[in-house]
């Protein structure tokens, strides 16, 4: 099946980024969020994202009219009547994603391919706020932070998910530039659960004094070959994030995931990352770091 019109849910950093990258691939898309505020700020920001990956080659000049020209922006969910695929980005939150999913079984096509960008929560139990009828067309497609950098996807099917549906989100990604690794629904994932097990002995090395944030994330950079290290990836993310994601890992697999007492400390005391201002590191108010 070739999809060509693409609807999004949540315009956030990842939802507005999953737009720009089908938007580039040639798909009409419609990015929906609450506010028009919010999509008016998401493609204020998508642009500068453009005009960023430009400078450094990532697309030409004559991409950044044509991306955007493919975004149309909606804060009704009934005008993706006639979308061909839906990808829900909204807060990681099994209560928020399910009400989406909800109103979205009442307007979709019924052929409609749906997905969730979940990072952590079961692609099962988030299928079940589905009608039993749709629950073939529904997958995960976990994209990474940031989208229009990251190449990689995870597809991951629901018990229910259907070999044409898999098939066809597999292939949308990869016209989008993206490289797909198919996933068995286990909580986290693939790379999420190998993620936070790093986390957390970095967490650790902080909290014995061993190292500063700084220290290790060079460590990982020269050391790993990480493109990014820990801390800055976490900033990148949102701590906040993290430790929700951190809290279902270990509601599902145990004490081996527990969050670390020093995320949670500076969580409390309000440090989310780049998008605050403070994390582990400091930002202006552009979000480079000081």
């Amino acid at each position: 099946m070739s999809i060509a019109r693409v609807g999004v849910v949540g315009a956030g950093m990842m939802g507005a980024e999953i737009a720009l990258i089908f938007a580039l691939a040639g798909k009409r898309v419609i990015l929906n969020d609450t506010t028009n505020e919010s999509l008016a700020l998401a493609l204020h920001k998508l642009e500068g994202v453009l005009d960023s990956g430009i400078g450094r080659g990532f697309w030409a000049e004559e991409d950044k009219p044509r991306a955007l020209a493919n975004i149309t922006t909606s804060t009704k969910l009934e005008d993706f009547s006639d979308r061909e695929m839906v990808i829900e980005a909204v807060f990681e939150d099994a209560d928020v994603k399910a009400d989406v999913f909800k109103k979205l079984d009442t307007v979709l096509p019924a052929d409609c391919v749906i997905a969730s960008n979940t990072s952590s929560i079961s692609i099962t139990v988030l299928s079940a706020s589905l009608s039993d009828e749709r629950q073939k067309n529904f997958l995960g497609l976990h994209f990474f932070s940031p989208v229009h950098r990251m190449k990689l996807v995870e597809v991951i099917s629901a018990l229910d998910s259907s070999v044409d549906a898999v098939t066809t989100a597999t292939e949308v990604c990869s016209e989008a530039g993206k490289v797909p690794i198919q996933v068995k629904d286990v909580v986290g994932f693939a790379v999420n659960r190998m993620l936070f097990a790093l986390w957390n002995e970095a967490l650790r090395l902080v909290e014995e004094g061993a190292c500063t944030p700084e220290d290790i994330d060079i460590g990982c950079k020269l050391g790993l070959g990480h493109p990014v290290g820990p801390f800055e990836l976490m900033d990148l993310t949102s701590n906040t994030l993290n430790l929700q994601v951190a809290e279902i890992l270990m509601d599902a697999y145990g004490d081996r995931f527990h969050p670390r007492p020093i995320l949670k400390q500076i969580v409390t005391a309000g440090r989310a990352g780049r998008k605050s201002g403070r994390g582990w590191y400091r930002y202006d108010e552009k979000g480079r770091r000081l």
